[in-house]
């Protein structure tokens, strides 16, 4: 799925439209399918029966003597000894721990799957915020630069009457140029915030054209309750009865595995026709699987120590997503509520007084620099509730969408 694209070379993409790109060319999820497919094959081959064996035979061939019996000197007259033989391996417990071990792995590839998507739609998400917190930088710096070129403006005049030094002017100006230095700063931050994220979705040439239709307050809240287990743990899981499977087969392959056959035979001249049965089987009196069982006992301990060491990281994940979503929210809570609009108020009061000449120009850049470092705070704490959500959402095993107007808390 190629990136959606507005009427100009631009590109408009939400979250939404980003996960699914990501779903249709990301490569590791590519190969994730590849894995499933092979399982899938390798289930197919565990359930096959094994062919039977066709042996056939001419003997007491003589050389250099007529082989005729005296009824004439077709094939069938001649007094060859013909064998038929049909062989049939059987297999002694080996084929249900087989087909265990070959279901197990099917679902270990497919919880796999499953697992590589979860880690891919928050890497996304992820990458889709940080492009977000970028071009909301730039927006505040840009913001900031032109409010100071509008009071440099205003300060022309009242340096033409006199009300203001040409130092003081100058000042406002560096002030100015300083904030469009960090501006272009935070452009290209922001230019490599949005490459990185099409680097991701798979574009081939990843030129960070593209703007990002969702904010950072669209971003829901997460439900309290996870929407079914972990693709991880569920993986996990398989693997441990994959390797009890592969433990019994190892200890199946103790006992040797008949093969019997069954045998028909011709012997001319005087067409005695006889039929047979033999029964084969190795002997086990020095190889009794004793690596294979040791090493499937090492693999089942290490299953076993891996679902163990999931469980105990699915829920440090979904712990340490709480109480970053809670700092987030209650730091961005108070930036939105308190400290924002006081800052804002300080800003709009000084610069009032300012152009009244009732304020210093040292008191002007100073609530300058205070509101424009409050903005970008309120702004990181935004895309830190927005990431700590997408983790959590992550975490619980659930779906990670834009929706301003649902609030729910964890």
């Amino acid at each position: 799925m190629p990136l959606p694209k507005t009427t100009s070379s631009t590109q408009r993409l939400s979250l939404g439209q980003a996960k699914d790109i990501a779903l249709d060319q990301n490569q590791d999820l590519r190969t994730a399918r590849g894995d499933i497919e092979a399982a899938i094959g390798m289930l197919a081959t565990a359930q096959e029966v094994p062919n039977p064996t066709l042996n056939a035979s001419i003997s007491k061939i003589r050389i250099g003597q007529s082989q005729s019996v005296g009824l004439g000197n077709s094939f069938f007259d001649r007094n060859y000894d013909n064998i038929v033989a049909v062989s049939e391996l059987v297999e002694i417990g080996k084929r249900t721990p087989r087909k265990i071990s070959a279901k197990s792995a099917l679902a270990a590839a497919r919880a796999k799957y499953e697992e590589t998507r979860r880690q891919l739609y928050l890497s996304v998400s992820r990458a889709y915020v940080a492009a977000l917190l970028g071009d909301e930088s730039l927006r505040i710096l840009n913001d900031s630069a032109a409010s100071l070129r509008k009071e440099s403006n205003i300060g022309k005049d009242r340096l033409k009457l006199g009300d203001l030094s040409v130092s003081d002017e100058d000042q406002i100006l560096i002030a100015a140029d300083r904030l469009e230095l960090d501006a272009k700063v935070a452009a290209n931050n922001a230019l490599a915030a949005r490459i990185q994220l099409q680097t991701l979705l798979g574009a081939g040439t990843p030129n960070g054209d593209v703007t990002l239709t969702d904010h950072l307050s669209d971003f829901s809240m997460t439900a309290d309750h996870a929407d079914g287990e972990r693709p991880d743990i569920i993986a996990a899981e398989a693997l441990v009865r994959k390797s009890e499977a592969d433990l019994k087969l190892a200890k199946a392959q103790r006992i040797p595995d008949p093969t019997i056959s069954l045998q028909f035979e011709r012997e001319a001249p005087d067409n005695l026709h006889s039929i047979g049965v033999a029964v084969s089987f190795a002997l086990p009196l020095f190889n009794r699987n004793k690596g294979a069982i040791h090493s499937a006992e090492a693999a089942l301990d290490q299953a076993q120590a891996m679902l163990v060491k999931t469980h105990t990281q699915v829920n440090s994940d979904i712990t340490t997503a709480i109480a970053a979503y809670k700092e987030a929210s209650a730091r961005l809570a108070r930036y939105e509520e308190e400290i924002k609009p006081k800052a804002r108020q300080v800003r709009e009061s000084i610069t009032f007084a300012y152009e009244k000449g009732g304020a210093s120009l040292l008191d002007l850049l100073a609530a300058q620099r205070s509101d424009n470092d409050i903005r970008a705070a309120t702004a990181q704490a935004a895309a830190d509730r927005a990431a700590a959500a997408a983790a959590l959402s992550s975490a619980r095993n659930q779906a990670f969408r834009t929706n301003k107007y649902n609030k729910k808390t964890p």
